[in-house]
């Protein structure tokens, strides 16, 4: 006879997840002052980086900025664990410089662990959730394993890759999530009975090799920046100038592109046994030399996966080919003849969700108080997850709270772009952010996160008054030194004519200000010192801010009456629980997709695959009589 007792606790925000995405959730939720727990299958993979040893890079140093201005840990978190940083893209404009930086994974790790030991009102617990409990189509908490019940007002789901996940290279499958840890087997069950839409996503990491058996002689060194740059506008830069560990490049060949080619049908991805669908834009290294025939050679990173460990990763191989393979492709390429592998290449098929079931907040349409983040929405990447994370704890411990959610648009941040992009847009693969994708890109910088959102972050509570008084401090600066610069009238005197020969730049024929000297090509605010001689002592940020500002006026300005236009649509809000099929003139294709989606307005459904510029203007023409209609009883 079974005479255990059913455990019941209570809490306001239930946690389900601690990789990237719940980590930031569970701390948003218990530094906003609500009894949080957070759940997973094993403690020891609380932030774990199962695949690159990484944070940051193209369009994800952005993500990781924006984290740090709204209140989230990411960035303070790789600052104080990095062994190596780049800022990637300095030979382009600034719209597109992303730091990078190479992380001890295991000190990231357990750093992020000792930050969630040491909050208050947030409780870490090790079980497996299996159920979601639902009443009147609200979500009143959870069901472990073990059969403990756990109520609360708000769940956040940030399951990552565990949902009945599967482990495969060759023929070889184990049921397990990343590195080995138990796989969830039983949500997806409960998900799927309360008319959650579930995807079949696939992923993939390289092979780890030891480090003693690579021959780096036949490798180009790459080394991290003179100057390294922090991800959190809280660290001070002089406190991260390290000594810092190197990484290597070499190449892949046609040698090694005919062992892949030679064992395709012994590949799970293509002989049709891995049934999801992976990441476009981070294939396999077999995917790469079947889509990219042509291309004789591909580019392979080695990198150091702490100061502590001969792990390497293999950057641009992964794979979920056959062991023997394996070493056989691996010991193609220059440097690794000799390599011996610690971990296997694998692939990992997970379950995650249809992402356009869920509102610009992150809660489910049909769920009150479930809200959702990370890879479990069908996006990729630590990044991409931790910024949805932080959002879905944000707006969970929100609405606990009464509040209105926080909703990020296209023109504010890349989370602004990322959440819309996932909630609007059919999404048939994992989801990466790329600089591309913000249309707004110039005005959303990397370099001025603290200034676009720190504002937010301290009216949700995440940011101290002492920090966000910084950033107005910061921005009165810039302001003043632009309006300075701007009145400040340089003649052909010789010392000037001087300077500016000596940075190959025309001489002057006419007097002119330093603004207009800065807007040249060549030249820098910095480099103006020697013929400005009242200029202030000034913060290196606020000097990279005077610089930016000023030599690229015209294209923000452009951008902002842009974001003006945009504006304008985005306020036009549509009618919730709406049937479009009354709207006269509607394509029937428009019909369908904006019925499923229910746009909150003009903006969204515009971007919506399947509504056509046409439709917008028959909505908007229909919208103000519907309006006045409504106005006028």
């Amino acid at each position: 006879m079974n005479t255990n007792k059913v455990i019941e606790e209570t809490y306001d925000v239930i946690v389900v997840g601690a990789g990237h995405a719940g980590c930031e959730a569970a701390l948003a939720c218990a530094r906003l002052g609500l009894n949080t727990i957070i759940f997973t299958v094993s403690i020891e993979s609380i932030a774990m980086m199962p695949c690159n040893p990484n944070i940051g890079g193209s369009s994800k140093g952005h993500l990781v900025k924006e984290i740090d201005a709204l209140g989230g840990e990411m960035g303070i978190n790789i600052d104080h664990t990095f062994i190596q940083s780049k800022m990637l893209n300095k030979s382009k404009g600034p719209a597109v410089h992303s730091l990078r930086a190479q992380a001890d994974k295991n000190a990231y790790s357990n750093r992020m662990r000792q930050t969630l030991e040491h909050t208050d009102h947030l409780t870490i617990r090790q079980a497996e959730v299996t159920e979601l409990l639902i009443e009147d189509d609200s979500v009143v908490g959870v069901k472990v394993f073990s059969g403990a019940v756990y109520h609360s007002k708000a769940v956040v789901l940030c399951t990552g890759t565990y949902l009945n996940s599967r482990c495969l290279y060759g023929d070889v499958i184990e049921h397990t999530g990343p590195n080995g840890l138990r796989s969830a087997l039983s949500l997806s069950d409960s998900l799927r009975a309360h008319g959650i839409e579930l995807y079949r996503f696939k992923t993939g990491t390289p092979a780890r090799i030891d480090k003693r058996s690579i021959d780096f002689s036949k490798m180009e060194e790459q080394f991290g920046d003179d100057y390294i740059v922090p991800f959190s506008f809280t660290t001070n830069p002089d406190d991260i100038q390290i000594e810092q560990a190197s990484c290597w490049l070499t190449y892949t060949n046609e040698k090694t592109h005919e062992i892949i080619r030679n064992n395709l049908d012994r590949s799970p991805m293509f002989s049709g046994v891995i049934e999801g669908t992976g990441p476009r834009y981070c294939p396999s290294i077999e995917d790469k030399v079947v889509r990219f025939a042509d291309k004789n050679r591909h580019q392979v990173f080695i990198e150091p996966e702490g100061n502590h460990t001969n792990e390497m990763y293999i950057g641009g191989m992964s794979s979920s080919l056959p062991e023997d393979v394996q070493y056989e492709m691996y010991r193609s390429v220059p440097g690794l003849e000799h390599a011996n592998i610690v971990r296997n290449a694998y692939a990992i098929e997970y379950d995650c969700i249809n992402p356009n079931q869920l509102l610009p907040s992150l809660e489910f349409k049909s769920i009150h108080g479930l809200f959702s983040g990370g890879q479990f929405n069908g996006s990729s990447g630590y990044e991409e997850a931790a910024c949805q994370g932080l959002l879905a704890g944000i707006n969970a411990a929100r609405m606990v709270k009464g509040l209105d959610p926080i909703i990020l648009d296209r023109s504010q941040a890349y989370i602004g772009v990322l959440i819309d992009d996932l909630v609007t847009k059919e999404t048939h693969e994992p989801y990466r952010m790329m600089t591309s994708r913000a249309e707004y890109r110039l005005i959303l910088r990397q370099d001025n996160a603290d200034l676009r959102l720190s504002k937010i972050g301290y009216e949700i509570g995440l940011i101290s008054e002492e920090r966000y008084q910084w950033v107005c401090k910061k921005e009165k600066m810039i302001e003043e030194e632009i309006k300075r610069i701007s009145n400040v009238v340089v003649g052909s005197r010789a010392d000037v004519q001087h300077l500016l020969e000596s940075f190959h730049s025309t001489p002057l024929k006419t007097a002119t200000t330093l603004a207009e000297l800065i807007r040249r090509p060549e030249l820098k605010y910095e480099d103006l010192a020697p013929i400005d001689p009242e200029r202030p002592k000034l913060h290196r940020e606020v000097i990279e801010q005077v610089n930016i500002l000023v030599k690229y006026d015209g294209y923000i300005s452009r951008q902002l009456k842009q974001v003006n236009d945009f504006k304008k649509l985005e306020n036009k809000r549509l009618p919730q629980n709406f049937d479009y099929s009354i709207i006269p003139s509607l394509r029937t294709e428009a019909v369908q997709k904006l019925n499923k989606l229910q746009p909150f307005s003009i903006g969204q459904a515009s971007r919506i695959s399947g509504v056509s510029p046409a439709d917008i203007s028959v909505m908007l023409i229909f919208l103000e009589q519907y309006y006045r209609q409504r106005k006028d009883t």
